[in-house]
């Protein structure tokens, strides 16, 4: 407790008095204590000060559910959310603590450190060239979050003036996938173009240092090699979903775990929008090899089983013994009903 001893005023009638019966010193002074009605802590004040002087203000363009999404965790990092969409999103940024922007030139204006471009894949191209960049800094970040990673990169190289930054990211999680944690999710990034000063490096990893601190595995690799995995994982995976929803999975009272896998793959892509699958399809070059080898793929199980049907129509036919090949020793081969399904052979009575 920090005291502070002032001298006592003297009572207007205070009497000469021996020095025998003097009062002592001490009881000339008062005692105030003053550590409890102080306006702030100190030690939080300092917390706050660092914080504010090392928060990035980021401009969120797009502001849907994927970007609001992302927002909320990049504001409970401390840093200042700016929002822009083409739909009014204002009472949903009010709602997290976000500053929402109807006009783009307005946003620009607040002069953001970073841009983070979360607009649908379709529509990027348009976002971009009639975004006003004289409103910016010159050495502005750029940071986009698409799913497909060649296609922004060649936009902003196209449309962004050199002094800006690039940054490349694909947060291959969603609302749904990573409503609960992002930890041991994947975080894929490029660097494509990070200018040399310690501060521009230094708001770069401020940018990865949000999702590496939530736990995601953070994956650096260049936007063609991403291009290429995701084709055969992510655009697969969305082809399946797609595929057996238009089939019709349903769930029954004898679903196995497999099954149950099934049904989760089909939710999962049902909630994400056709315009998010055509895009994986429309801007990343290897979709369609994949989409051809799904094809190809199909119809090599399709003639597997029809090869091993035709050949229980010969032994039917021909009589012989018939070969299914590995799986099967059975040499008889059951018989077949008009519609062609096989049933087992009733013994004669």
């Amino acid at each position: 407790m920090l005291l502070q001893f002032s001298p006592a005023k003297p009572p207007s009638n205070l009497r000469r008095i021996s020095p025998s019966s003097a009062v002592s010193p001490l009881r000339l002074f008062r005692i105030f204590a003053i550590d409890a009605a102080q306006p702030f802590d100190y030690e939080t004040q300092l917390k706050s000060e660092h914080q504010k002087s090392s928060a990035l203000k980021i401009a969120v363009v797009g502001f849907g559910n994927f970007g609001q999404f992302l927002s909320k965790t990049l504001i409970r990092h401390g840093h200042d959310l700016l929002a822009h969409s083409r739909s009014d999103h204002s009472a949903a940024a009010s709602a997290i603590g976000a500053r929402f922007f109807a006009n783009p030139h307005d946003l620009c204006e607040q002069h953001p450190d970073v841009v983070l471009l979360s607009s649908s894949i379709l529509s990027t191209e348009s976002v971009l060239r009639s975004f006003p960049f004289q409103r910016l800094r010159r050495n502005t970040l750029f940071v986009d979050v698409l799913s497909v990673k060649e296609f922004p990169r060649n936009l902003f190289l196209k449309y962004l003036p050199e002094e800006f930054d690039i940054l490349c990211t694909h947060p291959m999680f969603g609302p749904e996938s990573g409503k609960n944690s992002w930890s041991g999710l994947p975080f894929v990034f490029d660097k494509v173009r990070i200018g040399e000063e310690a501060s521009r490096i230094e708001r770069c990893e401020k940018v990865l240092r949000v999702f590496e601190k939530e736990g995601c595995r953070m994956v650096e690799m260049s936007c063609e090699e991403h291009d290429k995995h995701a084709a055969g994982s992510q655009f697969v995976t969305h082809t399946m979903g797609r595929v057996l929803e238009k089939f019709g999975v349903e769930s029954s009272p004898i679903n196995t775990k497999g099954y149950e896998t099934l049904l989760d793959l089909v939710e999962n892509t049902a909630s994400d929008s056709f315009e998010l699958y055509y895009g994986l399809f429309m801007y990343n070059q290897n979709a369609l090899e994949q989409l051809e080898r799904l094809d190809m793929a199909f119809e090599s199980i399709k003639k597997e089983l029809f090869g091993r049907l035709h050949q229980v129509y010969r032994k039917q036919l021909f009589g012989g013994d018939l070969d299914l090949g590995e799986s099967s020793n059975d040499t008889t081969g059951p018989k077949l009903v008009g519609n062609g399904v096989p049933v087992e052979e009733r013994s004669s009575s």
